[in-house]
């Protein structure tokens, strides 16, 4: 079994079979064989040797999804170049930090990104044409003896999204994502599905998907990015059977009434949701445009690695709103004056980080016995079942009580009418802060504002409920389509100047 986490594309696919089938909305398509990947990875992994790029530098990817990204990040991992692969929607700011940071050597960028790359000494080239300058003129033809990586040499360096300050480039072994991948491929069994990705290939959560891909024998259909009448329309024409997607993809799919006039869904019978906790609300909403789909609630971090949980050992099925009961090959623990019923979440296993790049002055999340604080608050019930409660960064207090937007946005949507709901906090002279929420009604819903408030003042302690409520079509993401709660409690302060029930209509 390989020990270079750039060959798992070697194990399982047959070399005839579309590996990744890149899909624009324009109805361009690129169909890349496993063959054909390998042929690019090896040529990749040949070119930087010849052209000096040493073991353990960086290149840096700065582009949309497509098929050679693939290749070019498997082809770096071959040759022990550690791929940086960069969010193309920070500001141009932010990327020039990433580029610095991370001491990128060569920086491969789609034509819509060559803009955005900053000023370097890197080499810069483009995905698109043939000549000097591009990818396709660093591709060396021919097999290549991919290098067999010691155990703290890192794989890939993916950046955090920086809402808490600087980006920090997290340091992943080839090992940690080769168990990874390995884990699940008897517990996902794609080998005969189409799958779907449109989340970015920045963020862990497309990324490990692929290499499951490649190490399934399995086919992605790979769109540029999120679009969602793009999406209804590639589930239709390619028949996909096997999605991932955070709760906003299913708010915005809903929205493309043509679309989904036009669409046939039928395929798809797994739905795998990340990002936030699958209530009640939120599965009969995906039930009702999947219908055919069992929905998965996964928990994961990049630098925890994307197993946490899984199914329970005595075949009890996972309550609405769980994550699951600890996976067998990982350790979990809360910790806090309420655990273990409640707490931090803590876990170790062979797929978290081997560290932070050039950050001294941030503090290890990882304990001294091992285990990596998640930061994230966890409530388990008798069954040994977990329950995501909250971020502690989110947490806030109101009148000496701790409140976790999450826990009170689960009970909004459950109000009759209720799509989607989001709780953020506000300054208030007598309590320090008090929430408020955004909320996204139902089709056809006319639920108000006084009600809403109601429903929770008779369903959670009164401290909760949300002291104003705004409705909205859409809420604000961020870069990796998470609700960009920073831009709400932006809003939800010059809101509270206007009068009560403005917002409501």
């Amino acid at each position: 079994m390989t020990t270079n986490l750039g060959m798992i594309s070697c194990e399982a696919g047959a070399p005839d079979k579309p590996a990744f089938i890149g899909s624009w909305p324009d109805g361009t398509e690129r169909v890349m064989t496993y063959a054909a990947l390998n042929r690019m990875a090896d040529a990749f992994a040949r070119g930087l040797v010849a052209h000096g790029v040493a073991r353990g530098e960086r290149i840096g990817i700065l582009s949309a999804n497509r098929p050679d990204y693939v290749a070019a990040i498997l082809g770096a991992m071959r040759a022990g170049v550690v791929p940086v692969p960069i969010n193309f929607k920070f500001p141009p700011a932010t990327i020039a930090y990433i580029v610095a940071d991370s001491a990128v050597r060569v920086l491969v960028c789609d034509e819509p990104r060559r803009a955005s790359a900053p000023a370097t000494d890197a080499v810069v080239l483009t995905f698109e044409g043939e000549g000097d300058g591009t990818f396709a003129s660093w591709l060396d033809e021919g097999p290549f003896d991919a290098v067999d990586p010691a155990a703290d040499d890192p794989a890939l360096i993916l950046y955090t999204s920086g809402s808490t300050g600087r980006p920090k480039g997290v340091l992943l072994s080839h090992a940690s994502h080769l168990w990874v991948a390995h884990v699940r491929v008897p517990e996902y069994r794609l080998n005969d599905e189409r799958v779907l990705i449109a989340a970015p290939l920045y963020h862990m959560n497309a990324l490990a998907l692929s290499f499951l891909v490649c190490a399934s024998g399995s086919t992605a259909i790979l769109l540029p990015q999120f679009q969602a009448a793009h999406y209804i329309e590639a589930i239709t024409r390619y028949r996909c059977t096997w999605l991932t997607a955070v709760p906003p993809m299913i708010a915005m799919m809903l929205r493309e009434k043509e679309a989904l006039a036009a669409a046939d869904l039928s395929s798809v019978h797994s739905i795998r949701m990340g990002s936030a906790p699958v209530n009640e609300a939120l599965a009969q909403t995906t039930a009702a445009l999947l219908p055919n789909a069992h929905v998965i609630n996964a928990y994961g971090t990049t630098e925890g690695g994307p197993i946490g949980f899984g199914a329970h050992p005595d075949g009890r099925p996972t309550p609405s709103g769980s994550v699951g009961y600890p996976h067998p090959e990982v350790e979990v623990r809360l910790v806090g004056e309420n655990a273990p019923e409640r707490g931090t979440l803590q876990l170790r296993s062979p797929g978290q980080m081997l560290g932070y790049l050039n950050r001294p002055d941030v503090a290890s999340p990882v304990t001294a016995d091992g285990f990596y604080d998640t930061g994230d608050v966890f409530r388990r019930d008798g069954d040994g079942f977990y329950y995501f409660v909250g971020r502690v960064d989110d947490m806030f207090v109101s009148g000496g009580e701790n409140i976790y937007p999450s826990e009170v946005e689960h009970v909004i949507e459950e109000a009759p009418g209720v799509a989607q709901a989001c709780v953020v906090p506000v300054n208030d002279d007598i309590k320090g802060t008090k929430p408020v929420a955004f909320v996204i009604r139902k089709a056809g819903s006319d639920v108000t504002e006084d009600e809403i408030k109601a429903f929770v003042l008779a369903n959670a302690p009164a401290y909760q409920h949300p002291r104003r409520v705004w409705f909205v079509d859409r809420l604000p993401l961020t870069t990796t389509n998470k609700i960009d709660r920073n831009a709400l409690m932006a809003r939800a302060t010059e809101a509270m100047a206007e009068p009560e029930g403005a917002g409501s209509s």
